[in-house]
């Protein structure tokens, strides 16, 4: 194809999925429900599952072999640039502030439900192979179900927390930390479950093993120390942090995806190593990375929804739908309640963080993406598991309402116009502004 006509049509797709993208956004703001859920939506409408089927197959027009490998590449910087975010935001002083209760909201809302999704796969291999599945009972895939059953979307939750008025309660900080930790240690298992796999190279899983810790242990022993002192400097030769945190994030993803990993667990560790200032994020690189990860996150999710057909979803893959549901969505809510009410929190208090930390969005998507770019599922079950990360964060809104968020914020003494904090620990990427 000429590079010309390649470009133009290149062009041509970004702008569609951008205005689709914004008018989904909007839409699902206007219904109560965070922006990430109308860009979801807008990925899987322009896939097959509608655009697809209708006269001409406009989608495989629209997003053909020549252009998808362009907006491939453009999706997986922005999860990278945004997993940065993630990274940055991460507050430990929040989790160091709140006693004993984020650890045990953290371990058993993580752990309980990663015992069932690993018991599920252990115990019905059936119904797993029945959606086309292989090598059920391997390491990768146990682990892997094991992540995409239990993890919590942080930047979801922050934005949820300061539409619902609870930043700076005692619920959207201990919900906030909780989601940090379970964050972190996801992203670990799921790095795990991918060493051995076909995205790895040939190499013993033993060998990537000891590089990867390596490579963390420089990136955090050296270059974050290094980068504290060149940043202290008063004359260094670059003055803007910016250009710094974006070769960052690009060169760790370049090493963890050479490793075998996936990009997003380089930005996700630049994040983690790159020093903020007086202890904060500082403004002039949160702020960029966030937009620049908000324009270029709805290609993600059409490049999602290209992978999605929901007209072939049949019944096993729907009884598949409703155990991980049922996995996924009790086993958070209920292992996180137990938690908070035996660390001592009132009813309310405890549902509501049970209700929070069972948000999953984006982050999951990214998840998913990871395991089948690996080749670790395929696609019907990548169908349920994305349904699953939809219906579960549809559910935070309701769920709080039921709960009656307002009754407690009054019986707290905050009203939900009070203003939220500068810095709640999740990125604002997925503010009701930027989705």
């Amino acid at each position: 194809m000429d590079i010309g006509v390649l470009t133009a049509e290149v062009i041509g797709d970004v702008c569609l999925v951008l205005v689709v993208s914004g008018v989904f956004g909007a839409l699902a703001r206007r219904c109560g429900q965070p922006t990430v859920i109308g860009q979801i939506l807008a990925g899987i409408l322009l896939g097959p599952t509608l655009l697809g089927r209708s006269p001409g197959d406009p989608t495989r027009h629209l997003f053909n072999s020549h252009v998808l490998p362009y907006l491939t590449v453009l999706s997986q910087i922005a999860i990278v640039i945004f997993m940065f975010v993630v990274g940055y935001e991460f507050d430990w002083r929040a989790v160091r502030g709140k006693g004993r209760t984020v650890p045990a909201v953290a371990a058993s809302g993580l752990l309980i439900p990663m015992a069932l999704g690993a018991a599920a796969v252990l115990l019905w291999p059936a119904g797993f192979t029945a959606l086309g599945e292989h090598d059920v009972r391997s390491r990768s895939f146990v682990l892997f179900m094991a992540v995409a059953v239990a993890i919590t979307a942080l930047p979801v939750l922050a934005a949820i927390v300061r539409e619902q008025g609870l930043a700076g309660t005692m619920v959207g900080s201990v919900g906030t930390a909780a989601a940090g930790i379970m964050d972190v240690a996801a992203w670990l298992v799921l790095a795990a479950a991918l060493i051995g796999t076909v995205q790895s190279p040939n190499r013993p899983w033993l060998v990537t093993v000891l590089l990867l810790a390596a490579f963390v242990a420089a990136m955090l022993l050296v270059v974050r120390p290094a980068l504290r002192w060149w940043f202290s400097r008063p004359r260094q030769v670059l003055a803007s942090r910016l250009p710094v945190a974006l070769a960052l994030a690009l060169g760790c993803a370049y090493v963890t995806a050479s490793l075998g990993l996936h990009p997003v667990f380089g930005g996700f560790l630049a994040g983690l190593v790159m020093p903020g200032r007086d202890a904060a994020p500082d403004d002039e690189v949160l702020r960029p990375m966030e937009q620049t990860a908000s324009l270029l996150l709805p290609l993600f999710f059409v490049t999602t929804g290209l992978s999605l057909n929901l007209g072939a979803v049949g019944l096993a893959a729907l009884g598949m739908l409703a155990l991980i549901l049922v996995l996924a969505g009790g086993g958070k809510l209920g292992s996180a309640y137990a938690a908070a009410r035996l660390s001592g929190l009132p009813a309310r208090s405890a549902a509501a963080i049970a209700a929070l930390v069972n948000t999953r969005g984006l982050t999951e998507l990214i998840a998913l993406n990871v395991g089948l770019q690996a080749g670790i599922i395929h696609p019907r079950l990548f169908t349920v598991l994305v349904l699953m990360a939809v219906i579960t964060t549809l559910m935070t809104g309701p769920l709080l309402s039921v709960i009656g968020m307002q009754r407690l914020l009054s019986s707290t003494g905050v009203t939900a116009a009070q203003p939220p904090l500068a810095h709640t620990g999740g990125s604002s990427a997925e503010q009701p502004e930027t989705g």
